[in-house]
């Protein structure tokens, strides 16, 4: 429990940090979103009474203080380019960029722990090597381009899946895979390392000196010991898929925060942009979080006191 207070309270410390940075930096981009809103035939008396409806002709000490003091109400401010409360645009669109990083977390586990613990068991195999650089590969390649690859080849010459998501699971493989691929080679490869050492261990040689399936070895003796680091890494690069899903979404029009965030830029939207922060960061150090807590179920030696 002493350890639970202590990192929510690192949580909430995190968070408090990371939004007021946001709150900051978002201002400092060029544009007035008076002038957005009402256009370019506006004159400066209507752009200033908006500002001052809007409280955007405060200090920003002020208009910061203010920020804060809604939060702490749980008010996320009013969008002013959909002209309604941030939660309910957020209500529609938090939903579907959950449902897409779990595909794409779904298909790097699927994907990359079978193919590690292959690789590992096998590591001077050719295959294996090959699947070294494919990873290698994966690593380099945006994932904007592989998107803009993986439409080319799917969906306008073998016309299997659409281009354009229309948020069903089919429509949704394409943007998973886009993000996914980085991921999948990340866990392959350290799924491959883990499993070489693991494998050299002093139990595992007195198993397989008993006669003990090669199957059993390693899926019961080996992948246990070496899920803790696996499970590190997707931890931390659950922000890699939160960050990655902004640019994925707006190639495949897929209806998420990440498409939402870059339209909000576009229009200066100062609160809908603070909103899809708090979700993100709040996604992130949760997901650490968890997976902090997990280390106490897939290896019993670790306690938090």
């Amino acid at each position: 429990m002493v350890y639970m207070r202590r990192r929510f309270l690192y949580l909430l410390l995190q968070v408090f940090v990371l939004l007021t940075l946001m709150f900051f930096l978002f201002r400092l981009v060029p544009g007035d979103p008076a002038s957005l809103m009402l256009g370019g035939n506006a004159s400066s008396a209507e752009v200033d009474a908006l500002r001052a409806k809007l409280g955007l002709d405060e200090p920003m000490l002020l208009q910061y203080a203010t920020y804060l003091l809604h939060m702490l109400q749980g008010n996320f401010g009013f969008s002013l380019s959909y002209n309604m409360p941030v939660l309910s645009v957020l209500a529609d669109r938090v939903w579907p960029t959950i449902e897409l990083m779990l595909l794409s977390t779904a298909l790097a586990v699927l994907i990359g722990v079978p193919a590690g613990i292959w690789s590992g068991y096998k590591p001077r195999a050719a295959g294996s090597r090959a699947l070294l650089l494919a990873w290698i590969g994966l690593l380099a390649v945006p994932n904007f381009w592989l998107g803009l690859l993986l439409v080319q080849l799917f969906a306008v010459k073998l016309n299997w899946l659409p281009a354009m998501s229309d948020g069903s699971l089919i429509g949704m493989l394409l943007p998973a895979a886009a993000i996914a691929a980085r991921l999948i080679a990340l866990i392959a490869r350290m799924t491959r390392t883990v499993m070489m050492e693991v494998l050299h261990e002093d139990y595992i040689r007195t198993a397989e000196a008993k006669g003990m399936p090669v199957r059993t070895t390693i899926f019961k003796h080996a992948l246990r010991p070496a899920l803790p680091p696996i499970v590190t890494m997707i931890g931390l690069q659950s922000g890699y898929l939160l960050g990655g899903s902004v640019v994925v979404e707006n190639l495949f029009s897929y209806p998420g925060m990440g498409q939402l965030l870059l339209s909000a830029q576009s229009m200066r939207d100062y609160e809908l942009m603070q909103g899809i922060t708090v979700f993100f960061v709040a996604g992130f150090l949760l997901m650490n979080l968890f997976v902090d807590l997990l280390y106490s179920r897939l290896d019993p030696r670790i306690r938090y006191d």
